[in-house]
């Protein structure tokens, strides 16, 4: 299975659109987790008719119609694998422990929020991933999204896509 990762995209505010080659990662794979900070409804509908299957949540910038139709904290089984999507998990000093005891019966977490790429393993053995933002950098060197495999239950291929800077 399949997976590309994404969050903070911040449409339209910080981009028209997402770039042309997450578009197309999208379109590929079998499943794309958004986690939090859509800002409008429309990239929803997007992500929705493009991809085979979505999983989001909602984030600190999404409106009530964005919050009317995610959850703030996603749960789904994908191929054997316990996947929790969340927008926000407060400081990273500390987010490991935090974490794992928030959400002690998963596998592999998804965060947003701050924009910055994470990729981390909890006591425990809970994975943290955070695949940066595609659209709003900010004091990161590139924009970002990743890519995963699940095969038998289990990550792999975790790969970080630095994306062009904008013109």
């Amino acid at each position: 299975m399949r997976l590309v990762l994404t969050a903070d995209t911040h449409l339209p505010k910080r981009a028209r659109d997402l770039p042309a080659q997450l578009w197309t990662a999208i379109e590929a794979v079998d499943v794309v987790v958004h986690a939090g900070d859509w800002v409008d409804e429309s990239l929803l509908d997007a992500m929705t008719a493009r991809s085979r299957r979505l999983v989001g949540v909602y984030g600190n910038n999404d409106g009530p119609a964005l919050r009317a139709r995610l959850p703030e904290v996603a749960h789904v089984d994908l191929d054997g694998l316990r996947v929790a999507v969340v927008h926000e998990t407060g400081p990273r000093t500390g987010r490991e422990q935090r974490c794992a005891a928030r959400f002690p019966d998963t596998d592999l977490l998804v965060f947003g929020h701050s924009h910055i790429p994470w990729d981390t393993v909890a006591p425990g053995g809970l994975r943290l991933l955070n695949p940066g933002s595609p659209t709003d950098r900010r004091a990161q060197p590139h924009a970002t999204y990743l890519t995963a495999e699940i095969r038998d239950a289990r990550l792999t291929a975790v790969e970080l896509h630095r994306l062009p800077a904008r013109r």
